[in-house]
């Protein structure tokens, strides 16, 4: 292949995705919450570890 097809050919898949290139099935709320919920168990479990006894 020529660097120039290759180039057409990625310039044909990126113009196909200008519509917003989110996946329906994924909720940002959703995501954003357990990505929250996911560091503050981390948060907790670390400072639950880093007692001074």
């Amino acid at each position: 292949m020529s660097f120039q097809y290759t180039a057409a050919q990625m310039a044909t898949v990126l113009a196909e995705g200008e519509e917003g290139g989110n996946h329906e099935s994924l909720n940002p709320y959703l995501t954003g919450g357990g990505a929250l919920f996911v560091l503050l168990l981390l948060l907790w479990i670390t400072t639950r570890f880093n007692r001074d006894r």
